[in-house]
């Protein structure tokens, strides 16, 4: 089995920065893509940021500029780096990756647990 575990959610003022960490676990033999994505209340699950193996990168517009997506390629980790944060940016934040692990012979994909950020004054 692999495990998705995000980390360093919290409050925060407008303006603030806060960083997620994403770490992978479990019996991996290759990922691909590894991304973020994010939920408000009553809303759909968008992409925030992605980030492939090859380590090109792609972003939501609403977050181009503020927010850095980086990768441990060694240590199976995914980083967002989130700055001049907005009231609209508050939401559940959802660690992704595509994952060959263990028997299967495709990657699957998966997802962490979530982390809240919340901005707010």
């Amino acid at each position: 089995q692999v495990q998705l575990v995000e980390s360093g959610g919290g409050s925060v003022q407008p303006g603030g920065s806060l960083r997620l960490s994403c770490a992978a676990s479990g019996s991996i033999i290759s990922i691909n893509d590894m991304g973020w994505y994010r939920q408000a209340p009553g809303e759909q699950r968008d992409l925030v940021a992605r980030i492939t193996s090859g380590t090109s990168t792609y972003y939501a517009d609403s977050v181009k500029g503020r927010f850095t997506i980086s990768r441990d390629y060694a240590k199976n980790r995914v980083y967002l780096q989130m700055s001049s944060l907005k009231l609209e940016d508050t939401a559940v934040y959802y660690c992704n990756a595509e994952v060959l692990y263990g028997s299967y012979l495709a990657y699957r994909n998966l997802w962490g647990q979530g982390t809240q950020v919340t901005v707010s004054s």
